[in-house]
């Protein structure tokens, strides 16, 4: 059996760290900004940077009305606590030096729950104090990120690439944590000849580099159908590949994986994971280590 059939086998068995079914509504909050507001005054003001934080800890959280940003609630619930888990395993590995906390986030196919691993870690990452986080919507031919959230823009990575718009004049900040949205930005009628630019290539790296404590998540198209998170996976640190249960194949997982052999593979993240519990059947998720 090959590496990579162990690593799916392995993520169809182990059920230890599955988790419960989405909850109905959510709030959120924490620091209202994208990167922390007062990153400038850490070094020679520190009385003041903690009274900053402080202050921010008492912001009102805002409403977040989709129900499967399930992180994105003030409460603890084991689907929440699932996320969470799966951050403090990224932070842990980017502690480790395993990858530079720029990360790209895609499947073999489309419907298995990408977007909204991204979202998920982004957000759980975001309302630590320690973190700011930058959720990057690569994926152009189809966003979600905004929809979900339920907001919008009118510019984004597309016009940051094709214009030269400054990415800060893009961001979108989500009140969510210390968490901003560089959102995908216009249709374009080429995105492989795009992201396989040198434009965009350059874009990319520079957004890694901007704030070096700042993780960076990109959201990508799924690999088999398209070919940019090739492209994308060449700039990132690493990659966390999004497995959904009883939906896609082990012939589609293995050919997928298989274009990400000379990449980081942080781990695979199974999702939709089914298990009867005395409370029925119902939706899980869980992260298993590939190396």
């Amino acid at each position: 059996m090959s590496r990579i059939e162990k690593a799916i086998e392995l993520a169809a068995k182990n059920r230890e760290s599955v988790v419960t079914v989405l909850p109905d509504e959510m709030t959120t909050g924490s620091l209202p900004s994208d990167d922390d507001p007062c990153h400038d005054r850490k070094d020679d003001q520190t009385e003041h940077y903690n009274t900053c934080h402080e202050a921010f800890a008492t912001v009102p959280f805002p409403p977040v009305r989709n129900p499967f940003l399930v992180t994105a609630s003030g409460e603890t619930d084991s689907t929440s606590e699932q996320y969470r888990k799966l951050k403090s395993v990224i932070v842990k590995l980017a502690q480790l030096d395993r990858f530079d906390k720029s990360l790209m986030i895609t499947s073999a196919i489309g419907g298995e729950g990408k977007t909204l691993t991204a979202l998920n870690l982004a957000i759980t990452l975001a309302q630590e104090f320690d973190h700011t986080v930058l959720l990057v919507e690569a994926d152009i031919r189809r966003p979600t990120v905004l929809k979900y959230l339920e907001m919008e823009s009118s510019v984004g990575l597309t016009d940051c690439a094709l214009d030269g718009l400054d990415v800060s004049e893009a961001l979108v900040k989500t009140g969510i944590g210390k968490l901003s949205v560089l959102p995908a930005g216009r249709t374009v009628s080429n995105p492989v000849e795009l992201f396989s630019s040198n434009r965009m290539q350059n874009l990319l790296v520079e957004i890694k580099n901007r704030y070096p404590d700042r993780y960076v998540i990109v959201d990508t198209t799924p690999l088999l159908p398209f070919a940019e998170p090739q492209f994308i996976a060449s700039v990132v640190g690493g990659v966390l590949f999004v497995v959904r249960e009883g939906y896609t194949s082990m012939d589609k997982v293995t050919r997928a994986l298989s274009l990400l052999k000379n990449y980081n593979l942080l781990g695979v993240v199974c999702n939709g994971v089914n298990q009867i519990h005395s409370g029925g059947k119902n939706g899980y998720y869980g992260y298993y280590g590939y190396k």
